[in-house]
Formats: structure tokens, sequence, C-alpha cells
């Protein structure tokens, strides 16, 4: 993360609603660059390497999931995507594609400013696990601290930052179970209800990256109404 003021990345095509972006960034002390097409927005991000993407779905050149795509080929840069469409397709698939959060149109500025601030807290996060030395084993799961990247019998997997802190914050407290609130809480900074529908997705999406069957999990187990436990593989 930058050692000066944070840098946004805005991806919108709406002139009213980039300028409300920008300048609710500019009030709180972030900077900013802007981009109005997806070419430009992915070469915004490739030159300037902003700390977190604001990403619209509906560009005019090609559609933001492939933006998230392109950038995700190189980067783990945190992506909030900022759209119109409300569908749980949409978000899924936007999530899916790499996205870390997802936040519906018309929004409260209080809200975009809650998810940057959990969004700059991932990054903080892994630079807090960047100086750990630690290796974690489990079963055919290994989990570098240090380098940032888990392997599943020796191949690594391709995992967003929100889902590398899922398997991380399940990792170090094996055959714990972990609640709803307190994953919400350690995650994504917050207890409130809207945070627990990404978490599911989240949560679907990294079983699919480490379960053979992930309809019968061998690595992490659902409780019910309570939350998840890694289980520890003898």
């Amino acid at each position: 993360m930058s050692q000066s003021k944070p840098l946004m990345l805005v991806v919108e095509d709406d002139a009213a609603v980039r300028n409300l972006i920008t300048t609710t960034l500019e009030t709180h002390g972030y900077d900013y660059i802007s981009a109005a097409t997806a070419h430009a927005a992915i070469a915004s991000a490739a030159t300037s390497n902003p700390d977190v993407i604001l990403l619209d779905l509906g560009l005019p050149d090609f559609d933001g999931i492939e933006v998230i795509r392109k950038v995700r080929s190189w980067s783990q840069m945190p992506i909030i995507v900022i759209s119109a469409r409300n569908e749980d397709a949409d978000k899924i698939d936007a999530l899916d594609a790499g996205a870390d959060d997802y936040l519906t149109k018309p929004f409260s500025v209080g809200e975009l400013l809650a998810r940057l601030r959990a969004a700059l807290r991932h990054l903080s996060y892994f630079s807090d696990e960047n100086d750990s030395d630690a290796i974690f084993v489990n079963g055919e799961l290994t989990i570098d601290y240090a380098a940032g990247i888990a392997t599943l019998s020796g191949c690594e997997l391709h995992l967003t930052p929100i889902e590398f802190k899922l398997l991380c914050l399940l990792a170090r407290n094996v055959d714990k179970v972990l609640t709803h609130q307190y994953i919400l809480r350690e995650v994504w900074g917050s207890t409130q209800e809207s945070y627990l529908a990404s978490l599911r997705v989240f949560m679907g999406t990294l079983r699919k990256k480490i379960e053979v069957d992930p309809s019968h999990p061998h690595y992490i187990q659902t409780h019910v109404g309570i939350g998840y436990r890694m289980m520890r593989i003898q």
C-alpha cells in the first residue's frame, strides 16, 4: 500500500457518479485517478498501480467483469464493484471473477467509505502476514504466510485477497468453530448483516478451489447458523 495517501482508481463512465465518487475521495484524504472506459481502466491499473479499484460494470467498450478478469491475471489489488446491477447472479459473477466487494447503486457516501476502509485493512493484513515466517500444513494444503501463497498438492491456488484472508483466518484457528460475526469482524471489519451474503459467496468460491467435492467438504466444515471450522486432517 502507498506510504502517502492511498491511490484509488475510479472507473465510471457516468460523469455525475464519477464526480460524486472523486469528490468524496478528495474530501476524505484519498488520491485518485479516473477512467471512463474498460481499456483506459486496464491501462491505468497497470501503469499507476492503485491501492484500490472502484469499478462500474456497465462500461461503453466492454463489460467490467472482463476488466476484473484481466486485472486478476496479473494483480491481486482490491477491486470494489459499484454497479446498478442488483441481482444475486450479477454479484456472484463479479465475485467469482475476482472482485473483493460489491456495492449497489444508489449508495451512501458512508457505505462507500466503509467499504474502502475494509479494502485498505485487507492490504494491511497482507503486510502483516508477510512479516510472518510461518508455514501452515494441513493434509495436502500448505499456506506460506511470508510469501502470501497457498498450495494444494503442490499446485498454487489462485485466490482473491478475501479468499486468502478467509483461508488464513481458518488455518490460524484450525479445529475451532469461528462464528459468522467473528469472521465478518476480522475480514470485513463489520458485523453488519449485509456482509453475511458476501461471506457465504466467498466461502463457496474458496471451497471450489480447495475441495475435491465442495458438496462434501474435506477441509472447511459448515456449522449451520453458527459459522465455519477448518478441520485438522490426520
